[in-house]
């Protein structure tokens, strides 16, 4: 039988744990990086930043270790407990992430930059190092956006509604075809049953959401929380009152913003805009 693992507080932390584990059990099994990468038919660096916490590897590459290390589904569970992980953000995030992770359905405004749940890697990587994130933060932040996105898919996903600026679909990225992969996948996400998305055009004029992007969370006891967020602070707005204040504002919003159908075919009008890339 195993020995078993010490109980520490590192189980609060399960970024840590993970490669925590991955070092536990390549070095019980007297292995090299170099043997693993070796066996398993991948980059021995890449085993390295994982067991470093640089990178959580993918999905592909911890079901392999798992069978590796005759270790069934334990690996796969700790890497979708550190995915999901809320400590990963900023600590001004944290309380949301969690909320988030509950909610039963969810509202959207953007501001200038697609929601997180909707931005591809591409996306999120350069609006993040725009940021100021290097290295090994920005690696980290970009596979914690990407995890993220699994909330919305599944038969369990919750409903997500869209509102974007038009300057949401305006302001584009430096890497020209990265930024074309993010319009089709916006075009590509508004079709799924639980996701709706509106474009709201610079021709509906001001209104009460002009700077700051909104977020909201019905929660299963069917409380309704906010997150409003502009350039200097997010703030999570959870008192009844200012909460429906903020829903009406966003009501109206939704009210001057083009149908589904119509924001599907404005999205995909600024697609025939983004020139493709030349194939080899």
């Amino acid at each position: 039988m195993p020995s078993r693992r010490v109980v520490t507080g590192r189980s609060q932390e399960p970024r840590r744990r993970f490669a925590e584990e991955l070092r536990l059990l390549r070095g019980a099994r007297g292995e090299s990086l170099r043997q693993v990468g070796e066996r398993l038919g991948w980059d021995p660096s890449t085993f390295g930043k994982m067991e470093s916490g640089e990178s959580l590897g993918s999905p592909e590459i911890v079901e392999a270790l798992d069978q590796h290390y005759g270790t069934p589904g334990l690996l796969l569970t700790l890497w979708e407990l550190a995915l999901a992980d809320p400590s990963q953000f900023r600590e001004q995030y944290r309380r949301y992430m969690v909320l988030e992770a509950e909610a039963v359905s969810l509202w959207h405004y953007a501001v200038s930059a697609p929601p997180g749940l909707l931005q591809t890697s591409g996306y999120a990587r350069e609006a993040l190092a725009a940021g100021g994130l290097r290295d090994a933060e920005l690696n980290q932040q970009v596979e914690a956006r990407m995890g993220r996105r699994k909330l919305l898919e599944g038969k369990e996903a919750p409903q997500f509604r869209a509102i974007l600026s038009e300057a949401v679909l305006r302001t584009q990225l430096h890497d020209r075809q990265e930024w074309r992969e993010q319009l089709e996948h916006l075009a590509d996400v508004s079709e799924r049953p639980n996701i709706t998305v509106h474009v709201l055009p610079f021709s509906a004029g001001p209104h009460g959401l002009m700077n700051s992007a909104m977020m909201f969370l019905r929660l299963p006891d069917a409380r309704t929380v906010a997150y409003s967020e502009n350039d200097v602070r997010g703030e999570l707005v959870e008192e009844n009152r200012s909460v429906e204040q903020l829903q009406r504002a966003y009501d109206a919003v939704r009210d001057l913003a083009l149908s589904p159908v119509e924001s599907r075919k404005f999205i995909t009008r600024m697609l025939e805009e983004v020139p493709c890339e030349p194939s080899i």
